[in-house]
């Protein structure tokens, strides 16, 4: 009986090499288009959950004597149920109108809820100053400066 040597067949080292590189190349073009997209969503959810909640208060004003909620107990006062008179109470009894919301919107800039009129406040989600019969409703980025873009 005699051995006779096995050719196995595969990869050399720089075949393997190669690819790696390849890989990499490809992986360095793709993965910041991911990043931009995960950008470009936070973006458009803080458009599309400002739009929802300026129209919402629109709709309080039009069922509240033309008067938006004030900012002391602003969030109950749109998650429950409130009359005609009470724009600006903390524990509304009414059971005229709303609910306008099932839970205060999260700023997805920031991930809080909740609202104050300073002008930075990191504590705080959005930026809400009502003003008469008008409103200023705006998102904080994630220091707590009101953002205005949107």
């Amino acid at each position: 009986m005699y051995l006779r040597s096995v050719h196995r067949p595969g990869f050399t080292l720089v075949e393997i090499l190669i690819v790696v590189i390849i890989l990499g190349i490809l992986a360095a073009i793709v993965v910041p288009q991911f990043t931009n997209a995960s950008t470009d969503a936070r973006v458009a959810n803080v458009r599309t959950t400002l739009t929802n909640v300026r129209t919402q208060i629109e709709v309080f004003k039009g069922q509240h004597n033309d008067l938006p909620p004030q900012i002391t107990g602003m969030w109950t006062l749109l998650l429950t149920c409130s009359d005609t008179y009470e724009t600006a109470v903390a524990n509304p009894v009414g059971t005229r109108w709303g609910p306008y919301f099932m839970s205060a919107p999260i700023n997805p800039l920031n991930n809080l809820t909740a609202v104050s009129t300073a002008a930075t406040d990191a504590a705080a989600g959005w930026y809400y100053q009502p003003a008469g019969i008008g409103f200023s409703f705006e998102a904080r980025n994630a220091d707590g400066s009101v953002n205005t873009n949107y």
